[in-house]
């Protein structure tokens, strides 16, 4: 897929990749350059970890959008590649 950088610098994601990965307005992104190529990562959430009903669990400190049945294919599909 191909987008412009405007004057700003700024670059649109595409709405498919966007809904593809979870991106929302608002969310943060890694941006890193590797061999002359760009990488838009999206950044990880922080969490901390909890003991609940006698086991360790993942919290986020901030609420995190709905799991969809899509990003969790899209995520099985990515692991196969």
């Amino acid at each position: 897929m191909r987008t412009t950088i405007d004057g700003a610098g700024r670059v649109v994601i595409p709405k498919p990749i966007r809904d593809r990965l979870g991106l929302e307005a608002g969310g943060s992104v890694e941006i890193r350059e590797r061999d002359g190529l760009l990488e838009l990562v999206p950044a990880a959430s922080a969490m901390s970890l909890e003991r609940r009903s006698g086991g360790l669990v993942a919290v986020p400190a901030e609420p995190l959008p709905p799991l969809t049945d899509a990003m969790v294919r899209a995520t099985i599909e990515g692991t196969r590649r």
